[in-house]
């Protein structure tokens, strides 16, 4: 293999593929990423087993060939050369870096060794666009679960249905929903791993056209010069629309920023308590928010648009300062039932994303 290569293109095309490698895996070679030189192009590719990114760049290939190298090391390297073409060789399992005045010498490894990603046959296609996918996965991978005995809820459901696409995740505390429009007919139920939509999330930066493909054990994101193809969750997913209530006895209306820099500074007290929780106390349009820790206590009144009776209400700060960071709306709505059960939190202007938070029991 003998290669030149901008720098900067290189460095980028590595940093994307590198996402899919784990610290955790049994197999040494899965340490390395597969460098892949042929037809003008080198093809990067990162593999965990589980998910696998393969990004493609243009190159300038004088010998086609293939290695693999050690991916933290040849990374740190190729940062700390200068911003110039760089001349890849291998040959006797040696890998020749050049830039200008440099030169470094590594062991790379036969391109046979490594475990290739699953090949994905392009049918059945669905396309969205880059920036609104971006959107729903922040709005709604933050409420996946961590607890790997449940590994079914570590993902998200992935729900293609008459042309519109739903998201559901959801970790025994808190809900995330989202629905929008998909440009397809055909339908799909997958789920799909959190830490796959989280490099995704990462790979996203533009208002271009992302296209998903599925088979029964996989799905393939192909996006610009990337292709993220991951294994699905096995398992079946909680039926949620039994769980997300509908009616409600009362309803508030505040202001999006006010009520999170309250929360904030609210949470401030629980941040070293052992059990995070803050009350609310609504009535009369006002919104009394307190903290009480064994750090200390804080009261703050918000004005608010309140419907219902009154209602004391305990909740964890992080929970509902997590949804806030998401809800691009000047105002949201909360709408309540009692006092333990589940409060539904959305945008004033948008019924196409809900919350759903449980409330903690409050100690008088």
């Amino acid at each position: 293999m003998n290669i030149k290569i901008n720098k900067q293109i290189l460095l980028d095309a590595l940093n994307t593929s590198s996402k899919a490698i784990s610290n955790k895996s049994s197999l040494p070679i899965l340490s390395g990423l597969l460098l892949d030189a042929k037809d003008n192009n080198l093809i990067i590719t990162g593999n965990d087993l589980n998910l696998g990114i393969e990004t493609t760049i243009e190159a300038n290939i004088i010998e086609e060939g293939s290695v693999v190298v050690d991916a933290s090391f040849f990374i740190s390297i190729i940062n700390k050369l200068p911003n110039d073409i760089i001349n890849i060789l291998y040959n006797d399992n040696i890998v020749n870096i050049f830039c200008n005045d440099i030169e470094f010498n590594l062991v790379g490894k036969a391109a046979e060794e490594y475990i290739e990603i699953p090949f994905i046959e392009k049918n059945n296609i669905y396309k969205i666009n880059s920036k609104l996918m971006k959107t729903i996965i922040k709005q709604t991978n933050f409420s996946i679960s961590t607890d790997e005995a449940r590994p079914v809820l570590t993902g998200v459901l992935f729900k293609i249905n008459n042309g519109e696409l739903t998201l559901v995740s959801l970790d025994g505390y808190r809900l995330s929903y989202k629905k929008v429009k998909i440009d397809s007919l055909l339908d799909n139920l997958s789920i799909i791993p959190g830490k796959t939509l989280n490099e995704l999330n990462k790979i996203l930066n533009d208002d271009s056209e992302l296209e998903i493909f599925f088979t029964d054990k996989h799905v393939l994101f192909n996006y610009n010069n990337v292709k993220i193809i991951s294994r699905l969750l096995e398992g079946e997913f909680i039926n949620y629309d039994q769980i997300i209530p509908t009616n409600f006895k009362s309803k508030m209306i505040v202001k999006t920023s006010d009520f999170k820099y309250s929360i904030d500074r609210a949470y401030l007290l629980s941040l070293k308590s052992r059990k995070a929780s803050i009350k609310f106390e609504i009535s009369n349009n006002n919104l009394l928010i307190i903290s009480n820790s064994e750090n200390g206590k804080m009261e703050e009144n918000i004005k608010v648009n309140y419907d219902g009776s009154e209602l004391k209400i305990g909740f964890n700060p992080s929970y509902i300062l997590d949804v806030l960071k998401v809800i691009d709306s000047e105002n949201i709505i909360i709408e309540f039932n009692n006092n333990m059960s589940p409060a539904i939190i959305k945008a004033f202007d948008d019924d196409s994303y809900k919350y759903m938070i449980l409330p903690v029991r409050l100690v008088e």
